[in-house]
Parts: structure tokens; C-alpha cells; sequence
């Protein structure tokens, strides 16, 4: 059995400069971090002689089905197809996450998939080609309205700068800080859930559409990546690093009156005025995750202000998809 563990991310700075439609013109830059949340596929081969079904696939729904023509999950369909698995195969799904909650798990799903059916069929890939293999594969084969941050970090795990100047020329650049600093940043962070799921292309198609309206606010979002780089790798008080968020978050509303709802920014608000010093909604926009800023000292009033948002707890600088056992 290949069973292959692959991380969800957050995005602090930079997300919108990571679509083709701005970068391969102006160049585009994220600063995140992969987290100890993970999507899980496992594969064995199925002996379909036994049974009345070639391919069995487990996710939220069990699908059993003689054809790969007949499997209802498109990308699960696509994606065996390109890879010319049509028979034979078991594939069991799980993630720690939701799905639609601003975490990239559409982006982990699909790396996560290619890394196993690779070792399935007893091959390697390296982390940059199993990332940009799933760029091209969910803007191409999927057609699908997505940047390409989501994949870099579901392949390379890790708190990362991630520069984009081509589909195939994207460097990925450590954070390097120390142990401490690193816990101070870890210790800082929070993360609820809003209670709302959404479509994320639904979001980012409007958000497309309106990029010539929009450019100075990714511009700014650019330029907040080497601004946060530098704060984290230098010895300025972290606390800037809470009040950058909220300028990100201010620029990313910005980008489409999808982004936000009023009961968004009323979490936000609320957020604010007990204790955080900044914060940003992850993914796309519209629902998902809500990421917070908020010195140790006052988290505990915050999570009480919160209580009716669900807490997830995270750790940051997580490793990137990997086979766990074959």
C-alpha cells in the first residue's frame, strides 16, 4: 500500500501575484508556510478479476466503477487518465481540513494524488516537478482558475518565499530564522473557522476579471513579501508582522467585493478589538479560514470573544508531501 501525507498552507503575504495573468508580466512573490495539517491518499492495487469493479475510490462518497470513464470525481477521473491507470487501483481519501476552507486543499489534493500514483507505478518525482506537474495539470487539464502558490507548497512543505516568474521557472527560497523567533512567530499565530465554505475559481475568476482595476492593490501585496521577509529574518519586534497582515488584509478586500461578507468582517472586527493585531481571511475569500495575529498575553480574552468560532490549533513549517509507506 503507498500511503502519502501532503500539507495544507497558509498564505501571509503575496497571494493574487501568483496567478500567471499578473506574474508572467510583472513578476510575483508569496511568503507562507505549509502546517501539520495534512490530506492523506492511500493506493493498492485491486484485483478486479475478484470483483465487479476495475477502480474503487473512497472520499466523501465510495465510488466502484468497471471504466475510469465512469468515475463522478472529475479530478480523481482526469488526473488517473493522464497518468494511464484505468483499472486495477483502490484509492482511500482523508484530510485533517475541510475542503473550500482557504487552506489550498483543492492544490494538495491534486499534489498529493500525483505523488502517489508516481510511486504507485514505481516512480520518482522530484518536488519541483511534482509541483509544477500539478500547476499544469489543474490550469490545463482541470481548467481551472488557480495560482500557483498552493501547489508549490503543498510539494515543498515549509515556511518559504516563493518567487514566479514563469509556469516554469518558480524558485522557492527558505525563511531562515532562528529557533526562537521561529516559536515567538508559531506561539503568535491562530487560526478559526468562520463557518462558511465556498467556492474558491468562483472568487478568483472575479478577482481575474478585475485585475486591471486592481493592479496597484497586488503591487502593494508584492511588496509586503520582502517587507515581511526581512522583518521575520531581522530582529524588529514581531508585532509589526501582526499590523502587516492587516494591511495585506485591507489590500486583498480590495481585489473583489467577494472577498469579504458583513459577517466576515465582523469576526474580524470583533478579532481586533480583543486583542489581535492583525489578520487576514486565507484563500480566495468568501468563507474558510480566518488567520490571527495575537500576542500570547491576549489570546485567552480573544478565544473568549471567539467561543463560537471553532479554533484549529497549527503548527507552521510543516514538511512537504512525502510517501509515509509504500
Amino acid at each position: 500500500m503507498i500511503i502519502c501525507q501532503t500539507p495544507f498552507r497558509i498564505s501571509f503575504f503575496g497571494g493574487g501575484t501568483d496567478w500567471p495573468e499578473f506574474f508572467l508580466e510583472h513578476g510575483g512573490a508569496v511568503l507562507g508556510t505549509a502546517i501539520d495539517k495534512f490530506i492523506f491518499h492511500s493506493a493498492t492495487s485491486l484485483r478486479s478479476a475478484l470483483f465487479d469493479y476495475a477502480i474503487r475510490l473512497a472520499y466523501r462518497k465510495v465510488e466502484c466503477v468497471k471504466n475510469v470513464d465512469d468515475i463522478q470525481h472529475r479530478p480523481f477521473r482526469e488526473i488517473l487518465r493522464h497518468f494511464n491507470i484505468v483499472r486495477d487501483i483502490e484509492i482511500n481519501l482523508a484530510a485533517d481540513l475541510p475542503s473550500f476552507s482557504g487552506v489550498g486543499s483543492s492544490s494538495s489534493f491534486v499534489v498529493g494524488l500525483i505523488n502517489t500514483l508516481v510511486a504507485f507505478q514505481g516512480r520518482f518525482i522530484s518536488r519541483n516537478d511534482l509541483a509544477c506537474t500539478a500547476i499544469r495539470l489543474e490550469r490545463e487539464l482541470l481548467g481551472e482558475a488557480v495560482g500557483c502558490q498552493d501547489q508549490v507548497f503543498a510539494a515543498f512543505g515549509g515556511l518559504n518565499v516563493v518567487e514566479f516568474h514563469r509556469l516554469d521557472h518558480i524558485v522557492v527560497s527558505r525563511v531562515v530564522m532562528s529557533s526562537s523567533r521561529l516559536d515567538e512567530l508559531n506561539a503568535s499565530l491562530l487560526m478559526f473557522f468562520t463557518g462558511m465554505v465556498r467556492s474558491a475559481e468562483d472568487v478568483e475568476r472575479d478577482k481575474i476579471s478585475r485585475i486591471r482595476q486592481t493592479m496597484p492593490h497586488l503591487h502593494r501585496m508584492r511588496e509586503l513579501v520582502e517587507r515581511g521577509h526581512a522583518l521575520l529574518t531581522g530582529n524588529e519586534s514581531l508585532s509589526r508582522f501582526g499590523e502587516m497582515l492587516d494591511e495585506a488584509w485591507q489590500h486583498k478586500r480590495a481585489l473583489s467585493p467577494r472577498v469579504s461578507t458583513g459577517s466576515i468582517d465582523r469576526l474580524y472586527d470583533m478579532a481586533r478589538a480583543h486583542g489581535a493585531l492583525g489578520g487576514k481571511l486565507l484563500g480566495a475569500g468568501g468563507g474558510g479560514f480566518m488567520l490571527l495575529f495575537v500576542p500570547p498575553e491576549r489570546q485567552e480574552r480573544l478565544r473568549q470573544a471567539l467561543a463560537d468560532y471553532p479554533e484549529v490549533p497549527f503548527e507552521i513549517n510543516a514538511p512537504g508531501s512525502h510517501i509515509i509507506s509504500s
